[in-house]
């Protein structure tokens, strides 16, 4: 049966998440940085504290969805962090996309206190966040993964156990680096075509029912040609995933050519304002660069 569950980073990934826990029964004890977000949650009836500390006190497992490396260690293991607070036995499932290394130092500040972690980011964007139709990955213990079974379940399509604590993570960065890329490919190739002379929507036609199509054509290609830069997920986190791939294959002793030429892409969408903007909007770039406009409205 549903229970009560702590939830920490309510934002454009962790809201609609929470939102599936609630349809599914959970009732929740969450905690947000943006009084807003809090606000709104307290009147959806969650119980709102006012650190990642009380969170953990209250119940048996806490979710984490924050956005950065640093802030998940802060909610965790911080002065007011879950590891204050939680009883031997609380599993601690960290949902943000954050370094892999982190993600298991972390587990052993929790491990001596009886405190089990999960990494299991998340794949799908907030479309798929809302719909609960997330891609759900994860790394750790076979049995802790179980006992959050029924919390996967109510916000994810897709959930895999792809190895030990550390292995889901690394498993979201492989994907992460493969959409950026051609993300950036596909903004590259749009242009060109335009500068051509050749109808985007056309091109948009032609490809995705020939080899060069892929998800991330099929996704971000309607969004160029509609000039809907409105985010799924913003260039901001694009470049801080980036920074967390090239980070994790310089570790590993791994050249990663095409990760790193591509974020300096994302780099200049930063500069130039586009930060907050879909990652679709690295197309802009490539048109200033060519002189053209691929796709109408303003």
């Amino acid at each position: 049966m549903p229970g009560t569950v702590g939830f920490i980073g309510l934002g454009a990934m962790g809201g609609p998440m929470a939102l599936n826990l609630v349809k599914h029964g959970f009732s929740l004890v969450a905690h947000d940085i943006d009084p807003a977000k809090a606000e709104l949650w307290r009147t959806r009836g969650a119980t709102i504290v006012d650190s990642a500390e009380r969170v953990a006190a209250s119940v048996e497992r806490t979710i984490c969805m924050v956005e950065t490396t640093a802030q998940a260690e802060a909610v965790i293991a911080g002065e007011h962090g879950i590891v204050r607070s939680a009883r031997p036995g609380h599993i601690v499932a960290c949902m943000s996309t954050i370094d892999p290394f982190a993600a298991r130092r972390l587990a052993d500040q929790l491990a001596p206190r009886g405190i089990a972690m999960l990494d299991a980011p998340v794949s799908g964007g907030t479309g798929r966040a809302a719909s609960g139709e997330l891609s759900i990955i994860v790394g750790g213990a076979l049995e802790t993964v179980a006992a959050c079974k029924d919390l996967f379940e109510a916000m994810g399509k897709n959930v895999f156990h792809v190895g030990g604590l550390g292995q889901g993570l690394a498993m979201k960065l492989v994907n992460n680096m493969l959409i950026q890329v051609n993300t950036v490919a596909i903004a590259e190739a749009l242009v060109m075509g335009v500068k051509a002379g050749l109808d985007p929507q056309m091109i948009y036609d032609v490809v995705r029912v020939s080899t060069g199509t892929s998800f991330a054509f099929e996704m971000r290609v309607p969004k160029m040609l509609k000039r809907d830069f409105s985010p799924g997920g913003t260039i901001d986190i694009s470049f801080k995933d980036q920074e967390l791939e090239t980070a994790f294959a310089k570790q590993l002793g791994v050249p990663v050519l095409l990760a790193n030429v591509t974020q300096q892409v994302y780099q200049m969408a930063r500069a130039a304002g586009f930060n907050k903007e879909d990652g679709s909007a690295v197309v802009k770039i490539f048109e200033r660069l060519a002189g053209v406009r691929v796709g109408g409205g303003e």
